[in-house]
């Protein structure tokens, strides 16, 4: 042995440090891309648990709408102040909401 813990009798890196370099690179893979992936999808269905007919929503377009009619996945939401464009639109569609409560709050 020359004294080197680190190498392999072949001169190549011992599969110990190996094995640790893979489990260090996928914690961080964990901790930079799947867990804040994770929370933001938890977010997300957590405000379309809270949908309710009669919230004020942003669509992904960036129309502001109110909930009028909702099924299992799709919402009808009705834009303008004249009361006549109806949209049925998919849940995922709807990227903020504003409970009536939160608007009179704010005002």
């Amino acid at each position: 042995m020359n004294g080197a813990m680190l190498l392999a009798e072949g001169g190549g890196m011992s599969p110990i440090i190996l094995i640790l370099y893979v489990a260090v690179f996928g914690g961080i893979l964990y901790f930079m891309m799947y867990r804040p992936s994770k929370k933001e999808r938890e977010a997300k269905e957590a405000m379309m648990a809270a949908l309710e007919v009669g919230d004020t929503v942003k669509t992904t377009a960036g129309f502001y709408g109110t909930v009028i009619n909702m099924d299992e996945d799709v919402v009808v939401v009705e834009f303008g102040n004249n009361k006549n464009c109806r949209i049925p639109m998919d849940k995922a569609a709807i990227i903020e909401i504003e409970k009536p409560a939160d608007a009179e709050a704010s005002e």
